[in-house]
């Protein structure tokens, strides 16, 4: 019997930075009836309250999820109020040092795009975050930049040559997320088992980039159970399967 089914945000329970449907919603509160649920993102707080949050019934169940933004460098837990308990920051020396190199990967990858959409670099104090057409770009524009991976894992290349003391992983549609060294989603699913109280063998981890070099890929080395999917329509029926295990 699984205990805690653990959920990749952007790609799998809803599109590139949208907010989950009302088909999604519904399923991810019949999935909280029955078992405790976890979202591990590269999104920071924000994006779960307006993609995930803001779509359910309010406080429907919250005591029964955790949010882990960026990829598991911060824990959050519900008690009446959403409360922190850790966030592994970047240091500013850090986050000068992290910006410098994507800076320098990207023009000497050539992958430069001629029309972006906001600001292409976000510090989120505990990630940096590199958006190639910027972080308010339309997800059509989004969807077509990069669906193989290729320009993203040509600058990943580059990183992680010249910032080999940081983790570094393909996130969303077009990001590049940086992270404290070992500071990733399998960091996440080791704090919620020590926090939770549930052991790994116990979890399921959903997620559309378990492949290599993707922000889901280390939770494959962790020992639970990973189910890929291809984009949240397949996430609903994933989810349909998982209660109908539980019940």
């Amino acid at each position: 019997m699984k205990a805690l089914i653990v959920f990749d945000l952007d790609g799998t329970l809803a599109e590139s930075k949208s907010a989950i449907d009302a088909e999604t919603a519904a399923l991810f509160v019949a999935l909280l009836e029955v078992v405790r649920v976890a979202i591990i993102s590269g999104g920071d707080l924000p994006q779960f309250e307006t993609q995930v949050l803001a779509r359910l019934p309010q406080h429907e169940h919250f005591e029964r999820l955790s949010l882990l933004p960026t990829c598991g460098t911060r824990f959050f837990q519900y008690d009446g109020t959403w409360h922190k308990l850790y966030s592994e920051d970047l240091s500013e020396d850090q986050k000068r040092q992290i910006i410098a190199a994507l800076n320098a990967a990207v023009a000497s990858s050539g992958l430069q795009s001629e029309k972006t959409w906001g600001a292409l670099i976000e510090d989120r104090e505990s990630q940096v975050t590199y958006s190639a057409l910027g972080q308010q770009a339309p997800l059509e524009e989004k969807k077509k930049w990069d669906p193989d991976f290729t320009k993203r894992k040509k600058i990943k290349a580059l990183l992680d040559t010249s910032l080999p003391d940081f983790s570094v992983r393909l996130g969303g549609t077009t990001s590049v997320d940086v992270t404290l060294p070992g500071i990733d989603k399998a960091y996440g699913m080791r704090k919620l088992r020590d926090v939770l109280g549930i052991e790994i063998q116990e979890m399921i981890y959903v997620g559309d980039a378990l492949f290599p070099g993707g922000n889901d890929f280390p939770v494959r080395g962790t020992g639970a159970a990973c189910i890929q999917v291809r984009d949240p329509n397949e996430t609903k029926r994933v989810i349909e399967a998982i209660i109908a295990c539980l019940t």
